[in-house]
C-alpha cells in the first residue's frame, strides 16, 4: 500500500482535482482506535488496485482537516472512514467493518 500523507486542508483541493482523472480514496484513520487499526491493516493487507489514488488522514494530528473532509464532501463524519472520490465529488464512503478494499473496487469502476 502506497500511501499519500493528506495533512493540510490546501491539499484536499489537489485531491479534487485528481480525482478528474482517476478516483481518490481518503482513509480517515484514529491512531487511538482499534477498530479503525483493523481496517487499516486489513486495507494494507489487500491487493491495491491499479488507478486508484489512496490518502490517508491521522486524524488525531490532523482534526481540523478531518472536519473540512466532512463539510468539502458533505459527509458524516465517522472514524475510521474511507471517502471514494470521483469528478470532485464523494460518490461512496463507509465505515468501520464495512471498509473493504473489494467493495472500494467495485465502487471506484462504477461511472
Amino acid at each position: 500500500m502506497n500511501w499519500a500523507e493528506l495533512t493540510t486542508e490546501e491539499q484536499l483541493e489537489a485531491i479534487k482535482q485528481e480525482s478528474t482523472q482517476k478516483p481518490v480514496v481518503i482513509f480517515k484513520h484514529s491512531t487511538r482506535c482499534s477498530i479503525s487499526s483493523m481496517a487499516k491493516s486489513r486495507l494494507e493487507r489487500s491487493e491495491t488496485p491499479d488507478g486508484i489514488a489512496f490518502y490517508y488522514l491521522d486524524l488525531i494530528r490532523y482534526r481540523p482537516v478531518s472536519n473540512k473532509i466532512a463539510e468539502v464532501f458533505d459527509v458524516h463524519h465517522e472514524s475510521p472512514q474511507v471517502l471514494l472520490i470521483k469528478n470532485g465529488e464523494c460518490v461512496y464512503d463507509e465505515s468501520h467493518n464495512g471498509i473493504s478494499m473489494d467493495e472500494i473496487a467495485v465502487q471506484a469502476a462504477q461511472a
